[in-house]
């Protein structure tokens, strides 16, 4: 992997390190073992885009702020695109199967569809395919 300017690093607080590994790995999800450890699981989500899942204890190394109770807040919502509609619910279903919870309905806007789900530790995560010929005819 090259290291360039453009490159994402998001590090992402868990539980259960092992329990996210397999969950993550269940929805086709790469792990680069060169950044990972037995605190640390270094997801390939995209050629630049990578999320560090961490155990609580080495995740709040990185800040002074309380870690956020997913159960009752939202720090941030991950959104990934889907080649097509039928990715989206394929992704989810696998998702609610591996024991994510649900986090919306299906919404169809037309030019974009969009799913979500929550992870086994309350990150929510939403699915969306646009379609760019719609989005042109608008």
């Amino acid at each position: 992997m090259a290291f360039q300017s453009k490159n994402i690093f998001i590090n992402i607080p868990v539980k259960d390190l092992n329990k996210s590994f397999k969950f993550f790995q269940e929805l086709g999800f790469d792990f680069n073992p060169q950044f990972s450890d037995e605190s640390t699981a270094s997801m390939i989500i995209s050629d630049s885009i990578f999320a560090l899942l961490m155990v609580e204890e080495r995740f709040k190394g990185f800040t002074k702020k309380e870690i956020t109770d997913t159960s009752a807040s939202a720090e941030v919502i991950f959104c990934l695109s889907a080649e097509n509609r039928d990715q989206v619910d394929e992704l989810v279903k696998k998702a609610l199967a591996s024991g994510a919870k649900p986090y919306s309905e299906p919404q169809d806007h037309g030019f974009m569809y969009i799913w979500g789900f929550q992870d086994l530790d309350g990150h929510i995560w939403e699915i969306a395919y646009m379609d760019e010929s719609a989005i042109n005819q608008g």
